[in-house]
């Protein structure tokens, strides 16, 4: 018998696909004539329409942020620990949008979808996005739903970069901006990590140029390394250490003994490694750590972040964890830094981890106590208009 959902859930979910036929003009210089996006939403938006929460999702994420699709559904969405009655993001108070963005692998538009020009699927000739092109998307969505102004525009890593350049892009349609775990531009290591990544996939010999789709093939050993070294950076070492350790799945160091030693580690990286490539596209991985790797917010305003920033109208929490040095506590100082110079309000919480980067997405004690009580006072100021 399934289970009875648990009282702070959103239970089933069922995901939407929206078509937009108004031609969307991308940074690189082409244009989408038509596109999809599929969105999923929890909660109810109020009356005045004053109480939508936008999430923008990172890498690897997509639309699916909370709740389930089955009665035996095993998995919820990849936020569920922070999405539901109850919760930092609370679905009796917010009426909360997820999307997968432009140039994704889970219904939206992107390198899977047939190029209506060609017949077959884009692969590697679907355009090149910048973030600001999933904001401008993301726009585009917010009109669909009737929203002139979202109470808040909350994302980490990549969705971080999303939520600032929703700040810059459009800085009246948006009260609240929630940074986790991210970054103005990457640092050179970062965009080497992504390049690493990048080879691996492009010199798979199932990769056919990016055109693998068409020769019902797929770089399956590539994308899992890619995952693989993807996730090495997004753990701790003490992290690491603390789960596996130098634990053995098999073998033995014992003298005369021939069977190849194999560590957990190893295994966990190579599951890790199958279960994503199975689910995720080659040319949407490609193109997503392009768009991380060129993001740089303040390239337009001289290099000066303070500039940047100077035009922006919402108040904003950035949060940062102690072990993840792929965005580290520094990165998101530098925000912070920036914010102040440009006399924005801003609240700051550095929070103490052992899970690195993916600490963005544990429900670690005090982020989210810290959360719930930030999120808690936007949806008080909310009643408190309505009222």
């Amino acid at each position: 018998m399934p289970q009875p959902f648990a009282a702070d859930s959103v239970g089933l979910v069922t995901a939407q696909t929206l078509h937009f036929d108004t031609p969307l003009e991308l940074a690189c210089g082409r244009v989408l004539d038509e596109y999809d996006l599929v969105v999923e939403t929890y909660g109810e938006l109020n009356a005045d329409k004053s109480n939508a929460v936008l999430i923008c999702h990172a890498l690897s994420g997509n639309h699916h942020a909370a709740g389930y699709y089955s009665e035996d559904d095993k998995k919820p969405g990849w936020w569920d620990n922070y999405i539901g009655p109850g919760k930092p993001i609370d679905t009796n108070q917010f009426f909360v949008v997820s999307l997968n963005n432009l140039g994704g692998c889970h219904g939206s538009t992107g390198p899977k979808s047939i190029n209506p020009a060609t017949g077959k699927p884009w692969g590697r000739d679907f355009p090149p996005l910048r973030v600001r092109d999933w904001v401008h998307s993301q726009a585009r969505l917010a009109d669909h739903l009737g929203i002139e102004q979202w109470a808040a525009v909350v994302g980490g890593s990549l969705g971080g970069m999303q939520a600032m350049r929703w700040a810059l892009e459009y800085p009246d349609r948006l009260r609240y901006c929630v940074v986790i775990a991210s970054a103005m531009k990457l640092t050179a290591q970062n965009i080497a990590f992504n390049e690493t990544a990048r080879q691996a996939i492009q010199t798979d010999p199932n990769y056919r140029d990016g055109h693998y789709l068409d020769e019902d093939t797929y770089p399956k050993g590539g994308l899992s390394i890619a995952r693989m070294i993807g996730h090495i950076t997004y753990l701790s070492d003490d992290g690491m250490g603390q789960k596996f350790g130098r634990e053995l799945r098999s073998g033995s160091f014992q003298q005369g003994i021939d069977e190849p030693v194999e560590f957990q580690i190893e295994s966990y990286l190579r599951h890790q490694g199958n279960v994503f490539s199975d689910v995720f596209d080659a040319n949407t991985y490609l193109l997503m750590t392009k768009a991380l790797d060129y993001f740089d917010l303040a390239r337009e305003y001289g290099d000066n972040p303070v500039a940047a920033f100077q035009g922006a109208k919402c108040k904003f929490l950035v949060v940062s964890f102690t072990t993840d040095w792929r965005f580290s506590p520094e990165r998101s100082r530098e925000i912070v830094n920036a914010l102040i110079g440009a006399d924005k309000q801003v609240s700051y919480a550095e929070v103490e981890s052992e899970y690195g980067h993916d600490a963005f997405l544990i429900p670690i004690e005090r982020y989210y106590s810290l959360f719930q009580r930030y999120m808690g006072n936007i949806a008080s100021e909310i009643q408190g208009q309505s009222s």
